[in-house]
């Protein structure tokens, strides 16, 4: 195995996408499945997505899925890609990450996001503006203030207030230099965008500035990645998604995955067809071999810490079977600890690099809240088609 994957930790980011004959509530009990069998095959971090009003997404509330995926699970860390900033108040966010924290100690992440939905009609039904993302700066600071205790308002986030969760920064374009700025780990897409990504990570490390939530740049990719006996196979597992993407696009309604067979049948609009085929290509994909050459190239670029898997399909069969082929590329080792038992580190206060994937020794809480041994960061030249497209709502 190559020592740049092998220095890579890798996590998942499920949005609950329902599938054509399935409904939403199954849907999420499909994410909590998913999660548990996950940590079984070593993966480091578990996330779920907010969006809102969307017929193709089963993940309204972020923090509500995280506390019954954390539930269900023992080792893995769980989180949040993300809450999306500015449809809340900070303090409630902070106060909802804080009982998780208290919960699950040693195991939350707190991934933020600015997108303030994706129509007129859900920024109405929040109450919010498209504009109001222009503030997410302003409120990515109040929101960390409320854990550090110094909001001027007199009043105090509990059981938040003195609690380490460690924050990271959901990015494209300008949340990039947002999270450089504020020194906290950044999370960007699209894999598959190669170039903007690219040109986003090289921001954020210019502009990176020491935080009490992180010394060093951490920089977390994130994309679909399908792995299959194949490479017709693997392409096959991007066809939902693809599809539905393009659908969106020329329909203004993001709907439910259906199966690569139907799509297969369809007769596509030439504008239908052209975003189709766009969604297919630049993902990392094929077999274990190919796959492993993919994403060398893309660690090495980006000098990435972390790749954040985001593949979203209608074979779940299927989509477990490419998480279990990619953590034989990656060489995850499984984890030992029992069903429902809290692990001994959880307790002791250990941070990120505590949890699952077999990925370096546990760091005390606070040195380095991203879990990214600081020796890894290779050379450097970082979720629809971009990050935000597939986390916001």
């Amino acid at each position: 195995m190559s020592s740049v994957i092998a220095g890579t930790r890798f996590s998942v980011l499920d949005r609950s996408r329902t599938r054509e004959g399935h409904d939403g509530p199954s849907a999420l009990r499909d994410t909590v499945r998913l999660a548990q069998d996950l940590e079984a095959l070593g993966y480091h971090r578990f996330w779920v997505s907010e969006h809102h009003g969307v017929p193709g997404v089963a993940g309204s509330a972020p923090t509500v899925l995280a506390a019954a995926v954390a539930a269900a699970t023992s080792r893995i860390r769980v989180g949040t890609g993300g809450v999306m900033l500015p449809n809340h108040q900070s303090l409630v966010v902070a106060e909802q990450f804080g009982v998780l924290e208290s919960l699950f100690p040693g195991r939350i992440d707190m991934g933020l996001g600015r997108s303030v939905g994706f129509t007129d009609g859900v920024r109405k039904a929040l109450g919010r503006d498209k504009h109001d993302a222009e503030d997410f700066a302003a409120q990515l600071t109040e929101l960390l203030g409320w854990f550090r205790g110094t909001s001027d308002t007199g009043v105090r986030a509990r059981p938040a207030e003195g609690l380490a969760v460690p924050p990271f920064v959901l990015a494209v374009g300008e949340g990039a230099t947002i999270a450089g700025r504020a020194g906290l780990p950044l999370v960007i897409g699209d894999i598959k965008g190669r170039e903007k990504m690219l040109r986003g990570i090289d921001e954020y490390r210019a502009e990176f500035r020491p935080s009490a939530w992180s010394t060093e740049p951490y920089v977390v990719i994130a994309g679909s990645i399908a792995v299959a006996g194949s490479e017709d196979a693997a392409r096959r597992l991007l066809v939902p998604e693809a599809w539905s993407m393009a659908y969106s696009r020329t329909h203004g309604t993001f709907p439910p995955l259906p199966p690569a067979e139907r799509v297969a049948g369809l007769t596509m609009t030439e504008k239908e067809r052209g975003f189709y085929e766009s969604g297919l290509r630049g993902h990392v994909h094929g077999t274990e071999e190919q796959v492993a050459d993919g994403l060398e190239r893309v660690i090495k670029e980006s000098g990435a810490q972390e790749v954040l898997v985001t593949t979203s399909t209608y074979d779940r069969a299927g989509l477990l079977d490419s998480f279990r082929r990619l953590a034989r590329v990656a060489g995850l080792t499984a984890a030992r600890a029992p069903a429902h038992e809290v692990p001994p580190a959880a307790h002791a206060g250990i941070g990120p690099d505590g949890g699952a994937g077999g990925r370096g020794a546990p760091v005390a809480r606070g040195t380095n809240p991203a879990g990214a041994p600081r020796s890894q960061v290779v050379a450097s030249a970082s979720v629809g088609g971009s990050l935000a497209a597939r986390t916001a709502g």
